[in-house]
């Protein structure tokens, strides 16, 4: 059984306790009050048993030290904070998460350390599924449910590091539920053909490219507003990119109607020039493509199909801090038109997969939508059973 006893020249007690070989043995505890001082002890003597039964690993030392820590100095080991815990985590992301990700992560951390308030100076195990959860809600009150499901996803990552390393007991953010989306949600479609006409006599010449590569590659648009000449080879009339979201390696073809613009565009000397300067230049400033998926939807207002933003907070209380009005159609609507007319061809669902650079099926028929006309086509080939 533990014990405490006091060094005449020390004004704190000394943890007296038994080791997994059977060995008494005494550590300080750092504390002059006895009540404190007995529970560091004990702390001491259950690390020493779980080690003796082969327990006592690296993240459950971790944690025994931050409990005593914690014990003797009224504060939490500086680590275990769940402010410099995710600024530690951050760190490491940066090495593995492109600018845009990393950027992603960095805003989610620093609005639910906000929502926190003074537990995010506290350890990090006291930080509740509560707390998620509440952070959770009120993104959704001002974000779209996708987006507030994505921020729970970053903070699950989060914790399960934490939990890893012996900081936290469980995941809060695990015992989160993702939200449902409103039925009444607003479901991506493909463009028509006349809505597509309509939207290339409405864009300038750098958008009408990229609006067609979207069409013949099926690609998103921050890969098409990173595309350089290198991404080009002609002699062969192939595409070659790796996705910025995946890291997917993809050769594609430059059909006809691409390949006519891209030979009709100015090539200089230099292959690292950006195909569209103004896209590439906004691109690798901030990282992502916000502004440019701004742009687009005023090509779509232009042509009369959506209704134009305002950034001003309105008599409703919108704003540019609330949730972004959805549109059923987007320039991510291209991938979804792509992939349709893909499919209504006749071209199998691994060939489309490959094409547009989805990893499953589950997420290729997400992107599919088989006109009524085409269903009707295939309708008709079956037989009459009255004949």
């Amino acid at each position: 059984m533990a014990s405490l006893r006091k060094h005449p020249r020390s004004p704190f007690y000394f943890a007296c306790y038994t080791l997994s070989d059977g060995r008494r043995t005494q550590r300080s505890t750092g504390t002059a009050d006895r009540r404190k001082a007995l529970t560091i002890a004990l702390k001491y003597e259950d690390a020493a048993r779980e080690a003796g039964a082969g327990r006592f690993v690296e993240s459950r030392a971790r944690k025994v030290i931050a409990d005593i820590y914690a014990m003797a100095n009224t504060e939490v080991l500086p680590n275990s904070t769940t402010s410099a815990f995710m600024k530690a985590w951050l760190a490491r992301k940066s090495l593995e998460a492109d600018e845009g990700t990393h950027d992603r992560y960095t805003g989610v951390v620093k609005q639910f350390l906000e929502h926190i308030k003074h537990k995010a100076s506290a350890d990090i195990k006291k930080v509740t599924a509560s707390d998620v959860a509440g952070f959770r809600d009120a993104a959704a009150q001002r974000l779209s449910v996708g987006t507030s499901n994505l921020m729970l996803k970053i903070l699950r990552s989060v914790f399960a590091t934490a939990r890893r390393e012996g900081l936290m007991d469980d995941n809060p953010a695990e015992r989160v539920m993702i939200l449902k989306r409103k039925k009444d949600a607003i479901e991506r479609r493909p463009f028509t053909m006349p809505e597509l006409k309509r939207i290339l006599e409405k864009a300038d010449d750098e958008w009408r490219g990229m609006i067609l590569f979207g069409l013949y590659t099926g690609q998103r648009l921050g890969d098409i507003a990173s595309l350089t000449w290198q991404n080009i080879d002609l002699a062969r009339e192939e595409i070659r990119l790796t996705t910025g979201k995946t890291g997917r390696r993809q050769i594609l073809p430059l059909v006809g109607p691409l390949l006519k613009f891209v030979e009709k565009l100015p090539a200089g000397d230099d292959p690292a020039a950006p195909l569209f300067p103004r896209a590439n230049g906004i691109w690798q400033r901030q990282g992502r493509a916000g502004n440019l998926s701004n742009q687009f939807h005023k090509i779509l207002v232009d042509a009369g199909y959506a209704t134009k933003r305002s950034h001003h907070k309105t008599k409703d209380g919108k704003g540019r801090s609330a949730a972004r009005e959805q549109n059923e159609i987007s320039f991510h609507s291209l991938r979804h038109t792509a992939t349709t007319l893909l499919k209504s061809a006749g071209v199998s669902d691994a060939v489309a997969r490959e094409f547009i650079g989805h990893d499953s099926p589950t997420v290729s028929k997400h992107y599919t939508h088989i006109p009524t006309d085409t269903l009707r086509q295939a309708a008709n080939k079956l037989p009459d059973v009255f004949n």
